[in-house]
This record gives structure tokens, sequence and C-alpha cells, in this order.
């Protein structure tokens, strides 16, 4: 086997949750009175809840304080949450399952990379609560990706050198974030277009002839 452990991204990867991070930000920037499209929610990808409200506030006319900041980023979540709730095991691509299946059948340790406070309560929903071998998310990191602590917890929490762990990841931030960490890539989506990856998917499926 080319690797021992697989660390996955989660939202975009495993699952998708980009609607609602929208629709809860939407909700923010209306009541302040900002102007917040997809295009800009693109930007937001991967990014920790403040560090989006800072990309939110470019386009705010006044000043606000850092416990402003701090209620909105909340409201926010608050929102979010709720939303999030409306997501069941139906969301989980078939494919995505038979491809986790399949990896930890082989062998392969199985781990979650996330910046999202909220990745436990995902996979909940998702129906994969206590699925993977360890869950590193923004619950037990500092610095968001592209630092690369994310990855390189998640390969300690699975006992793993990063050398032997592989990311997958939709976003760029997240590609830079394992090769910081000496890690190798595979890119999905939107993460393709970056160059950045050891590996380029078209599918989630191909992961499996990538870790041969």
């Amino acid at each position: 086997m080319r690797y021992k452990a697989v660390i996955f991204d989660l939202d975009g990867v495993i699952c998708h949750t980009d609607k609602y991070h929208y629709l809860a930000w939407k909700q923010v920037a209306d009541e302040l009175g900002i102007y917040f499209d997809e295009e800009i929610n693109n930007r937001l990808r991967g990014v920790s809840r403040m560090e989006s409200f800072e990309i939110i506030l470019e386009r705010y006319e006044g000043v606000m304080s850092g416990e402003e900041k701090l209620r909105y980023t909340v409201e926010k979540n608050e929102v979010y949450k709720k939303l999030l709730k409306n997501m069941s095991p139906e969301d989980l691509p078939a494919e995505v399952k038979e491809t986790l299946d399949a990896l930890r059948e082989r062998g392969l340790k199985l781990a979650i990379g996330s910046s999202s406070k909220n990745a436990g309560f995902i996979l909940e929903r998702l129906g994969l609560g206590g699925y993977f071998d360890a869950v590193s998310d923004g619950n037990n990191i500092t610095n968001s990706k592209p630092d690369p602590e994310v990855f390189v917890k998640a390969a300690q929490f699975v006992g793993e050198k990063p050398e032997d762990c592989l990311v997958v990841e939709d976003a760029k931030a997240g590609l830079e974030a394992a090769i910081a960490g000496g890690m190798e890539c595979a890119a999905v989506g939107d993460a393709v277009l970056s160059g950045l990856a050891t590996w380029n998917l078209n599918t989630f499926s191909e992961l499996r002839e990538v870790v041969e």
C-alpha cells in the first residue's frame, strides 16, 4: 500500500454543506446591509468562521468591535446548526460511503481533518458518528488552513507519520496545508484547478486506485 492513512476534509469532500453556510452568512450579511453572493461565499471555503466574517466585512461601511464580531459569528453558527438539522444519511453519497468502506477493508486508517467546529455534529447527521479512527477539527486547533496543524494532528491521532498519510481536499488552502505538513494530497472539485495536488480525482471512487 502506498499510504497507511487517509485524512479527509469534511465539507466539500465527504458531504456538501455549502448551501447551509451560504444561507446562514446571507442572513447575517442582510442584517448588516452587506452585499453577499455565492461568489463571495466561495472565498470562505476552508476558512475559519472569524476569518470568513472578516472577508464579508470587506464590504462593510462602519467599524465593528471585536465583541460585535464575535456576536455575529455566534449568530451565524446558530443559524447554520439549525439548518444542519435538515441533513441525514441521505446526504452522504453512496459512492463516498462505498469508497470509505473499501479503503477500510484494505486496512487503511481513516481520519477527518476539518476546520469546522461542527464536524462531529455533521458526522452524526450523516450516520458516520464514530466511523472514523480520528477526528481533528476546529475544536482542537488554533490555526486554520493553510496552516498544516489540523492535518498534522490528524496524523498524530491515528499514530502515523505525515509522509504515510494522504490528504483529500476540495480547497486550495487545504492542499497548501497538506503540503506544508509534509503530506501528499488528492484534489477533488475546484481544488483540481490549483495544480498543487499529487493526485487529481475526477470522481471520489478513484481514491481506490490512488492508494494501491
